[in-house]
């Protein structure tokens, strides 16, 4: 167990020193077995956080991300949050003016996260595999830049399904009545 544990320790500070000694723009940390973001990264990327604009935490073991998260990585373009245990994000998402797309497909989403109607920029929601029922259809048609939302294998209520299409100008992916996803 303790071996387990230092390995994976030991892949994301190897993942972090890359994308600093690399310069790059990319912080990709999926599938690390991740359970909170780790405070010790914040210090290492202090001098680069501005440059990064994507961050996978794909494939993790994730229940929330930190307002400090948010408020660091500010000029993130693309967020990668697939396949944790999210199901809320922090009022902090508003710092992400410069958000183009996010990924929060299968996590535990119940309620729509109503921060992304603030961010300008946003084009692109992947809220799959969540548990939402309920849509803000009218703060959506609002949203400037949003092109494409997500909402496949969610119980959304019929009221959403019925007064949606109408209203919007982005492409609105939803399962038929009723329908599940498929087991892995």
């Amino acid at each position: 167990m303790l071996k387990k544990m230092g390995e994976a320790v030991a892949r994301v500070a190897r993942k972090v020193n890359e994308t600093v000694e690399s310069g790059s723009d990319t912080l990709d940390l999926a599938e690390c077995k991740l359970v909170s973001f780790p405070i010790g990264i914040y210090k290492v990327l202090r001098n680069v956080s501005g440059q990064i604009h994507l961050i996978t935490l794909a494939n993790n073991e994730l229940k929330s991300l930190t307002s400090k998260f948010m408020t660091t990585f500010s000029q993130l373009r693309e967020l990668r949050l697939e396949g944790n245990f999210l199901h809320r994000l922090p009022s902090e998402v508003s710092a992400l003016q410069h958000l183009k797309a996010i990924d929060l497909s299968r996590n535990q989403f119940q309620d729509f996260p109503e921060q992304l109607t603030a961010l300008p920029a946003l084009e692109t929601i992947n809220l799959e595999e969540n548990e939402i029922v309920d849509v803000p259809v009218e703060k959506l048609a609002a949203m400037p830049a949003l092109r494409s939302i997500n909402l496949c294998f969610n119980p959304l209520n019929a009221e959403v399904r019925v007064i949606a299409p109408p209203l919007i100008k982005f492409d609105m992916l939803m399962s038929p009545d009723g329908a599940r996803a498929p087991l892995p």
